[in-house]
């Protein structure tokens, strides 16, 4: 009897170690193919009213946009010649502008680095670094690090460069929103921009054509709109709560569903 004990023992180990192996190809199988694109813009529509959302309450709130870059650079513009109307407002915008530009470079080569834009281990990566992000943001305004009161209890004429700490993550990681939209292949949803894809979706010659004729300009045109909502909800949620970390919260929620989406989403080679 222990003779057989002894002989049936060593299997034990033998088995847990095979099934080991095959786990983790299976894992790296997952995240190695490329996610299906043609419905790819669905998770970047559902970022027009994040950007909408945060927008909406960070400009309350901060004076500055974190993902609308144009406005930021007349912010900076009106500074240098001393028509802001907030004490180093225009810092504020500077410091989103510089983030934003560092957010694109570091995104865009961190999705060279894993091996391609489309893998689902990049779009995974890349929504869970921005999720912790905003997660990191909230967390500060929540503690009591920044001022987040809304409408503001301080002084106007205070200065509290703190603030650079929220307005830095949010524009860090709206920045991997328009990488992603590039690298999916979903140029006309931006995320970020308003301006080019109003020109785009106006200037479209089949602009009047069918629903289902023209996907890109419904696409173009629900984005505005998501935007448009988003930026309402954040003005509504930020009045009724005195507060911006509730919508902050609710953004880490939306991208942190996002991305684990892109785990169960849909593969290139199953559509083929």
């Amino acid at each position: 009897m222990p003779d057989e004990e002894k002989l049936e023992s060593p299997g034990e180990p033998v088995t847990q170690k095979t099934e080991s192996p095959d786990l983790r190809r299976r894992l790296v199988k997952h995240f190695a193919v490329e996610v299906d694109t043609s419905s790819g813009y669905y998770p970047l529509l559902i970022c027009c009213f994040v950007t909408g959302l945060t927008d909406g309450t960070l400009y309350n709130a901060y004076g500055t946009f974190v993902s609308m870059q144009t406005g930021n650079t007349i912010f900076v513009a009106l500074g240098t010649s001393g028509q802001n109307n907030r004490p180093f407002g225009w810092a504020r915008s500077l410091c989103s502008i510089g983030c934003f530009t560092i957010g694109c470079l570091i995104f865009a080569r961190l999705h060279k680095l894993i091996g391609g834009a489309r893998l689902r281990r990049t779009v995974t990566l890349s929504f869970l670094l921005q999720t912790v992000c905003v997660i990191v943001a909230a967390a500060i305004i929540q503690g009591g690090v920044i001022d987040g009161s809304y409408p503001s209890q301080r002084d106007p004429n205070d200065v509290n460069f703190t603030e650079l700490a929220a307005v830095a993550l949010l524009s860090f990681q709206a920045a991997g929103q328009i990488v992603n939209s590039r690298g999916l292949g979903v140029s006309e949803v931006p995320t970020v921009v308003i301006t080019s894809l109003l020109c785009d979706l106006i200037s479209d010659e089949q602009l009047l054509a069918g629903l289902s004729r023209n996907a890109k300009r419904n696409r173009r045109a629900i984005a505005f709109v998501l935007t448009l909502v988003g930026a309402i909800c954040g003005g509504w949620i930020s009045k009724a709560t005195g507060a911006v970390q509730p919508c902050l919260w609710l953004v880490a929620a939306i991208k942190a569903a996002i991305t684990i989406g892109w785990l169960g989403w849909g593969s290139l080679l199953k559509r083929r």
